[in-house]
């Protein structure tokens, strides 16, 4: 069974080492920060505000990361692969300047878009991966991030990167990945560790480092009122920090927002499109306490391991209506139109 090892723990920073796991499994690791609990418990933290948090969330990560990693980063030969368009979130091209003071690494570029391809809530596939710029040092030290939840674009990303690097005859001597996610980013990175193994024999090794938790992922048997599945991360069926479950109990709202960080990428390039998709889930949200559902109802249902003792008991159509009236403050001086939902 999966543990967490304390590795640091402090305000600024903790850092874990998830345990229990194969021996010769890719390593996985748990962070917390002030940044990415803002992140993921409250999505009016969007744009310049959403990025530049967890830009510096990572430069936190990996200057703790740089005490415990088994295997050091070297500047001149490490890539940071951006995963069009989530993976610019990160700023991990900036963070590695700001904790380590580098200016030589390089950059890379590979679009991944998903999308499903039929009715089936499972079936994903790339629709969009015709950019790829990439180029890599002759033994190359990988590192990137990306929010993962089917792991769809994170899977074809890392494929043309072993693609990309026999056809350039380079190696690739390790792997370090930045997520707000579920369980698949560390399936796909054993995956990719075992084939790195094979091809380079100078690869030392592959790692996960999570933001927050290991999310619960939603699908299509989730027991959940309002949910999008094989899209949503949910506060259930995971792996928490002790500071991501302790900062629940901050805001009422926190425990039973639908996801923990919702579209990424609109979230930080396209903010009617996010903010249509918070506001959608709330009105939802709302039709059902009319209904007569409670706010005790939903803890239970998204968030079933908090004590509903700690809160008081706070009425649920007024929080909806709070959360709706902060998304509508997000798009003031938009000139957009109010967007029309339609209860289903």
């Amino acid at each position: 069974m999966d543990q967490l090892r304390p590795l640091h723990r402090s305000e600024a920073c903790s850092l874990y080492e998830i345990v229990g796991g194969p021996e010769d499994a890719a390593r996985r690791y748990l962070v917390s920060t002030p940044e990415t609990r803002s992140i993921c418990n409250d999505p009016t933290v969007v744009g310049l505000a959403y990025t530049n948090a967890l830009r510096q969330a990572c430069r936190k990560a990996l200057e703790r990361l740089r005490e415990h990693q088994p295997w050091p980063l070297r500047e001149a030969r490490t890539t940071v692969l951006h995963i069009l368009r989530g993976g610019l979130n990160f700023g991990l091209r900036d963070a590695l300047h700001e904790a380590y003071g580098w200016n030589r690494h390089g950059s890379a570029f590979i679009s991944a878009q998903r999308a499903r391809r039929s009715s089936n809530l499972e079936d994903w596939h790339i629709t969009e991966g015709s950019y790829q710029k990439v180029y890599l040092a002759p033994e190359a030290d990988i590192v990137f991030g990306d929010v993962v939840a089917t792991g769809t674009s994170l899977e074809y990303a890392l494929q043309q990167l072993l693609i990309l690097a026999k056809k350039a005859g380079a190696s690739i001597r390790s792997v370090l990945f930045f997520s707000i996610g579920g369980i698949r980013s560390e399936e796909i990175l054993n995956k990719i560790q075992i084939a790195c193994r094979q091809r380079f024999p100078g690869f030392v090794g592959a790692a996960t480092v999570y933001f927050e938790g290991r999310f619960g992922i939603a699908f299509p048997d989730t027991d959940l009122r309002i949910k999008i599945s094989g899209t949503d991360l949910l506060r259930k069926n995971g792996l928490y920090t002790p500071e991501f479950i302790e900062s629940q109990y901050d805001d009422p709202a926190y425990p039973i927002e639908r996801c923990a960080i919702y579209d990424a990428g609109s979230r930080a390039f396209w903010l009617p499109e996010f903010v249509e998709d918070v506001w959608d889930y709330w009105l939802q949200t709302s039709w059902l306490a009319k209904e007569g559902v409670t706010y005790a109802d939903l803890l239970k249902e998204r968030a079933p391991d908090l004590d509903p003792a700690r809160f008081e008991a706070p009425d649920l159509l007024d929080l909806c209506e709070r959360q709706i009236a902060a998304c509508e403050r997000l798009l003031e001086g938009m000139d957009l139109p109010k967007p029309a939902f339609k209860k289903e």
